[in-house]
Parts: C-alpha cells; structure tokens; sequence
C-alpha cells in the first residue's frame, strides 16, 4: 500500500498520462498533487528540499510550495530570460521528485499508468527513473499502453484496449470532453462527422469549463488544445500554444516545447502578433534536442518573411550558434558560423535604439567570441567578451538585463582561467554568483578554480552550493569525487561516484573515474562491470580500454590485455597510464625492450617518480646498470619517501 499517503491500497490508483491533458508531467503532477497534503503535514522539510522539482513539475502546487531555492531568471521580464536550462533538466528533476517520494515513506503499490505511449518526454523520464531507483516491494509501476513504451521504460506493460460506451449522439461531445484522449473509433468518427462551427463550439466551451477551474496545469495541455481547435484558432489558439511554449522553455521541457511552437507557427501568420517569439523560441528548443536543420529552416523562414533588423539580426546568430555548437567538433563549421555572427553584428550596430542596441550587440560578439575560442583564439574572444562587458556597463540602463551581464562575466572568467590568469576568473566568477546566488552552475566553475588554485576546502563548499542549490545534480558529485580523489578520500570519491551512476546511468566518466577506483580496492569483476557499462555507451573509449587491459593482465589474459591496450592508444597517444600498463604487461611476458620503449614514451609525456622507477627495474634486467642506476636516482629525487625507491637505491650503491 501507499501508507499515510492518501492513496488507498486497492482498486490501484489509476493515474493517466496522456500528455494531452495537462502536457509536460501529466502523471507525475497528478502524483503529487495527491501525495502533497500528507506530506506537508508529516515532512515538511522534505517538499522544501524539492521545491524546485514540485513547483516545475505540478504548477498547481506553487501556492503551497514556497519557492526556496528561486533564481534570478524567475523574476525577470521575457525580454530578459535568455538562459535555457541545461539539457538534461528533466533527469534532474526526475531524480528530485524520486527521492520526495522515497523520502515520503511511500511503499508498496502497485501505481497504475495508462496511456505510458502517449506521455510527454517528462513523464517518460520520471516513469524510467521511479523503476530503475525503487525496488519493485517498494513501490510497483503498472504501465498502461496501447502501443509498446519507450525503450528506456522497463516496468510492467499491461496492453489495454479501451472502448468508450454510450448513445451515439453522446460520442462526439465525449470525445471532446476527454480533452482528444478518448481513443474509441466511432466516438472519433462521429466527431469528425460534425460541422467545424459545432467541432469549433465543443472546443471552445471545455476550454472555458477548463480555464474556470483555475488550475494552471490546463493550460499547458488541454486548453492549449481546445484553443487550436476552436472558433479562433489564429487568435486564442496561437496564444495558448505561446504559453505553453513559453513555460516549457523556462522549464527545460524541450519536446514539449518544440511541439508546441511547430503547432502555432502553422497559425500564426507570418511577421503578425507571436510569430517571431513561436519562431526562435521554436529554433532554440529544436537546436538543444539535436534538430538542427528544422531549427536552419525556421531561421531561413524568418529571413524570407520578415523586414525587421532585430528578426534578422537574431536568426543571423542563431544560425551561427547551429554550426558553432555542434556537439561533435568535426561537424562544426567555425567559418560558416563566423559569415552568420559577422552579419548579425553588422545588423545589430544599425539597431536605433541605445539599449535594445547594446543589449543585441553584446549577446552577438559573446556569440562571436564563442566561434573565436572554438577555434583556437582565445585573446581574440577575450577582447570580444570585454567590448561586450563594457557596453553592458556604458549603454544598458542600471539594474536591467542582470543574466546578461552575469553571462558575460561568467565566461570572461573562463577565458581569463583559460589565458592562465587565475585570479582575475575568480574575481568574475564571484561577480557572476553575486548576481545570482542561486544560480548552480556558477558555483561547479567556481569551485574547478578554486581547485587548480589550491583550495580544495573553498572548492568542495563550491560544489556543496551547487548541490544543494540543484535539484540532484549528477555533475555536482563528480566534480566533488575528482576533488576527493585527487586528495586521498577513495572512499568518499567513490560514494560520491555511486551516486552519480544512480542519478545519472548515462554518465561515461563516472564509469571510467569508478572502474579505475574498483581495480584499486581489487574489485576487479565490480570493475569489469563498469567497463563494460562504459563501452557500450562509448564502444573503444580509450580511458575504459585501459582499465580494461590492467584487468585482463591481472586476469593472465595477456593477449587480449595487448589489445585492449592497443585499443586505448591509437585512440588516445597521450594516454599516460595506457604507456605505463603496456609497459607492465609488457614486462611481465618478457619483452623487455619493449616495456622501456613504453616506459619512455610514458617518460616523454609526464615525468614521474613511479615511471622512472619502473623503467630501471626494467633497464637493470637488460643489463643497463648505469642507466637503471640514473632512473634510481631521478625517481628518488621526485619522491625521497617511497619505500620501494629507498630500498632499490641502498641496494645498488
């Protein structure tokens, strides 16, 4: 049963998630909604630890929920909300409204979800990670669906066919009535049979009944619906789909609201009322899903359909960003993009107003200074970020675009750290989070800094922040297990990494940075475990080849130790530990020529006490005393406290 919680152990709970109703996180607001009350009165503190998950995810709640946790991007005009949430929100949020429930005390089930193939991608991520982090005595999740679920769901399936029942004359406005969800062939028929003025009326009054009751969730599915479909489609209709569009756009819900925008931009018509704003919202949430050539076309379209210097200006960088962000760097075309940013720039100094003109500007040689760093110039986006900065200071009027101006110092820091002047970055990185204290991100760069500054203390309060200021934020506790590594805590490193597979299964260096650890502690088949977890999400990964080799050499699989080997250096020559390993391997089969050879190049790459007294074990073997004599002695001036070192020196000399 769910205990306490206001579900009742049998019938199950039947919650549908059918996207149509109430758009992104249809079941998991409706879940909420039933589990808040109890919770508020037995865990308060738990809903305030997630308030960012319930607040993003049931809307409905956000009079209950007190923002805690609310970043200066919430507060700000339309105008001025220029960040995008990181891609992978929706996992984070997912994880978050996992661990309230687990938290809640809730056990038992079994939850039943219908329609699991017509959920929003929110929904779907929710359903997968309840199933991957609950044990099914737990909490079971019986999933609905007429056709087979996403690949990433591995609940229960149970098939159902469903048909509406009722006079034939009661179809159509029952069908309506269910907000389009009600999948009965006659009730679909005798809709389409209606006149469109009577289709058109039917739309209008649920949009009505649903907009009265004054739950805001509507109006992210169903009423957007309703409106597209009613008696004023170009008017309402463009406009609800803009709110719906709007709202996942804050919210990091990019297939709802790419969905959305393509619906309005097929009634709006062009250069009129929300056009523009469906069209690069439309673009932007597109190009961060990976539809790159539709977000081009929209671009290309607004071009062609437009005369105004601002709708040029932002597709001519736009489509600059398409070609500088691709997320593989063959694939980018720094050139292209340089034409697009330069055009925008060239509109945006003809822009008539002062500030609208700095504001335009600034964002474009930002932009700029992006294809400058990509391609190797990193002085040259420097400069360009400072004339950015400085017209931010001159011509912005104060206390207006706030994101921008933390934007800009933000990544002047990153330049700043890149050119190798460390404590200028960490001068902008403490603007930036000054800013906007609650803004996580920031505080991941700041405390990396802080790290390579020496002050590992300031940075793990840094990636704390970031972590606390998150919902569960997988990059948080990496960054945290690299720190803890690099200072000795093996344990609390590989705690850390444990949790960042948990909330994140996808995350290729937190296998390869575990799988390493696992082969230290001796956990080799543990170890062996994440190396194949990591190939397959990155088949002949070097790093994971590497480990994969130490264990097949500790396993006396030495052929296949070579190859993994080998594996790892021709797709990474610098691999200094994958020279080491081969070296060992090496060694330890006999070709001694060869683990010197390896020893060398290891040498070549990164001089290191370990290596040079490695390779005189393997010098005095072949009979070269003096030069095994020489490594002795340069590994033991690195590392005067290694026992091994101290006891081979006393040996030979």
């Amino acid at each position: 049963m769910l205990a306490g919680l206001g579900l009742p152990s049998w019938p199950a709970p039947v919650f549908d998630a059918h996207r149509r109703l109430r758009g992104p996180y249809t079941f998991g607001g409706a879940l909420l909604r039933v589990l808040l009350p109890a919770a508020l009165e037995r865990s308060s503190d738990v809903v305030a630890e997630h308030d960012i998950e319930i607040r993003a995810a049931a809307p409905d709640l956000r009079d209950r929920v007190i923002a805690r946790r609310e970043p200066l991007d919430a507060r700000l005009s339309e105008e001025e909300r220029i960040l995008v949430p990181a891609p992978r929100r929706v996992l984070r949020i997912a994880n978050g409204i996992t661990e309230f429930i687990r938290d809640c005390g809730v056990v038992g089930g079994p939850i039943v979800v219908d329609n699991v193939d017509e959920a929003d991608e929110t929904d779907r991520e929710l359903l997968a990670t309840l199933v991957r982090r609950f044990d099914s005595r737990r909490l079971t999740i019986v999933a609905c669906s007429r056709k087979a679920p996403p690949d990433s769901f591995d609940g229960q399936v149970i098939k159902a066919e469903l048909s509406a029942l009722g006079e034939p004359e009661n179809l159509a406005p029952r069908y309506v009535a269910s907000d389009g969800t009600l999948d009965d062939p006659l009730a679909i028929t005798a809709y389409q049979a209606l006149p469109p003025a009577e289709r058109a009326r039917l739309h209008d009054r649920r949009a009505d009944e649903l907009a009265a009751t004054g739950e805001p969730s509507w109006s992210f599915g169903a009423i957007a619906y309703h409106r597209e479909h009613g008696s004023d489609p170009s008017g309402a209709g463009v406009e609800a789909l803009w709110t719906v569009l709007d709202h996942c756009m804050r919210e990091g819900f990019l297939e709802a609201a790419a969905d959305a925008g393509l619906r309005g931009l097929r009634l709006a018509g062009a250069g009129t009322g929300r056009w523009w704003n469906l069209t690069q919202g439309t673009a932007t949430a597109l190009a961060g899903l990976g539809r790159r050539d539709e977000a081009r076309e929209l671009y290309e379209r607004a071009r062609r359909a437009s005369l105004d210097a601002e709708v040029h200006s932002a597709s001519a960088y736009g489509t600059a960003m398409l070609d500088a962000r691709h997320p593989d760097p063959a694939r980018r075309d720094l050139g292209r993009a340089q034409g697009w940013i330069n055009e925008a720039i060239a509109i945006s100094h003809l822009l008539p107003d002062r500030s609208v003109r700095a504001f335009k500007l600034g964002f474009d040689l930002n932009g700029k200074a992006l294809i400058e760093m990509r391609g190797g110039d990193a002085d040259r986006a420097l400069a360009l970020v400072e004339s950015a900065i400085e017209l931010a200071e001159d011509d912005l009027p104060p206390g207006r675009h706030m994101i921008h101006r933390m934007v800009l110092r933000a990544n002047r820091a990153q330049l700043l750290g890149l050119l190798g002047h460390p404590k200028g970055a960490l001068a902008d990185l403490d603007a930036a989070i000054a800013m906007d204290p609650a803004y996580p991100d920031y505080y991941l760069d700041r405390g990396n800094l802080l790290f390579q500054m020496g002050q590992p203390d300031a940075a793990l309060a840094d990636y704390l922040a970031a972590i606390t200021l998150s919902p569960p934020l997988p990059e948080g506790y990496y960054n945290r297990a690299q720190l803890l590594l690099a200072t000795g805590d093996l344990e609390g490193a590989k705690a850390d990494l444990d949790h960042v597979l948990e909330l994140d299964p996808g995350y290729l260096d937190a296998y390869i940075n575990r799988a390493g650890l696992l082969v230290q502690f001796g956990l080799d088949e543990q170890a062996r475990a994440d190396v194949e977890a990591g190939l397959s999400l990155a088949p002949g990964n070097s790093h994971l080849s590497c480990v994969l080799g130490q264990l097949e050499t500790a396993a006396g699989r030495f052929e296949q130790a070579r190859t993994a080997f080998d594996v790892a250096l021709a797709g990474a020559p610098g691999l200094v530990p994958a020279w080491a390993n081969r070296a060992s391997l090496r060694y330890e089969t006999g070709d001694l020529t060869g683990a010197v050879a390896d020893l060398t190049r290891a040498l070549e790459l990164e001089e290191k006490a370990e290596l040079y007294f490695n390779r005189s074990i393997a010098l005095r073997d072949l009979g070269r005393p003096a030069e095994a004599l020489d490594d002795l002695r340069r590994a033991h001036a690195m590392d005067s406290d290694d026992p091994d070192i101290v006891k081979a020196l006393g040996e030979v000399t």
